[in-house]
């Protein structure tokens, strides 16, 4: 395990992709992969990083047919990765940048217990938010399987939150649509129903999966439920837009070298 670690540590701090890390823990041990996530993280945490919450991953089946995984994964958010709406985002710290659109729940109360249901997701929420997730692999081309997306904090980057919460209660989760577009193009199109046919089925797959795993949700995270639709690649600046029905518009805006091309 420590070689693996060590593999995604050193891919992050170089900005230069390693090798996959399956060969080191096993294709398909996501118990070896999450203890080599939490040891990465604890690295992160004691230079510093705060956790806010989680990502949720693989739900969409566009995108687990992109990558040949059949099952959700989740990730650790750091406050290092929260950025708000149209904030310039410098394209050289990320390694492989793909962007896909998002339903963020913020909690108002803790969500603990692996029997956590609908109704309690429903009541623990606070509001929602539109959201664009940046995912960046430590593993060189996207070569990844279930164990490295897992090890590699299920191949998180950052995420953009819009700035108009919305009550959960006002949103057709199922129903919402979403169109995600890049210089005047939609790049992207996809709906809730695409995200485990809702996103409040996502989050109760979180609840209790996280509960499971010794790492309960809280009052005050920030969970990024899953994407609505395939995922982009970004290969320079420019600006994407995602619109959301019944939550608005976020805007990922990337730059290099402190320019903003739209």
């Amino acid at each position: 395990m420590a070689e693996a670690v060590e593999r995604l540590r050193r891919a992050a701090a170089t900005g230069v992709p390693c090798a996959p890390v399956r060969e080191l823990i096993g294709g398909w041990d996501q118990d070896a992969a999450y203890a080599v996530q939490r040891a990465v993280l604890d690295g992160r945490l004691a230079d510093g990083a705060r956790r806010v919450g989680h990502k949720i991953g693989l739900t969409s089946p566009a995108v687990q047919r992109q990558f040949g995984v059949y099952a959700p994964d989740y990730g650790v958010l750091l406050d290092t990765m929260v950025h708000t709406d149209r904030e310039p985002l410098d394209l050289g710290r990320f390694l492989q940048p793909r962007i896909e659109a998002e339903v963020a729940f913020v909690l108002g109360k803790d969500l603990e217990g692996p029997s956590v249901t609908a109704a309690e997701v429903i009541a623990a929420t606070d509001f929602l938010l539109p959201a664009l997730e940046i995912v960046d692999s430590r593993v060189a081309g996207w070569d990844i399987r279930i164990t490295d997306t897992v090890a590699d904090n299920a191949s998180s980057g950052a995420v953009v939150l819009g700035t108009t919460p919305r009550p959960l209660a006002a949103v057709d989760l199922p129903g919402l649509g979403m169109a995600l577009d890049h210089r005047g193009e939609t790049v992207s199109t996809g709906s809730g129903a695409a995200c485990l046919g809702t996103p409040l089925a996502a989050v109760v797959w979180l609840a209790r999966e996280t509960a499971r795993r010794g790492d309960p949700l809280r009052a005050g995270d920030l969970v990024l439920s899953g994407a609505l639709g395939p995922m982009v690649p970004v290969t320079g600046p420019g600006v994407f837009r995602a619109r959301l029905d019944g939550l608005g518009e976020v805007h990922a805006d990337f730059v290099r070298e402190g320019a903003c091309l739209l």
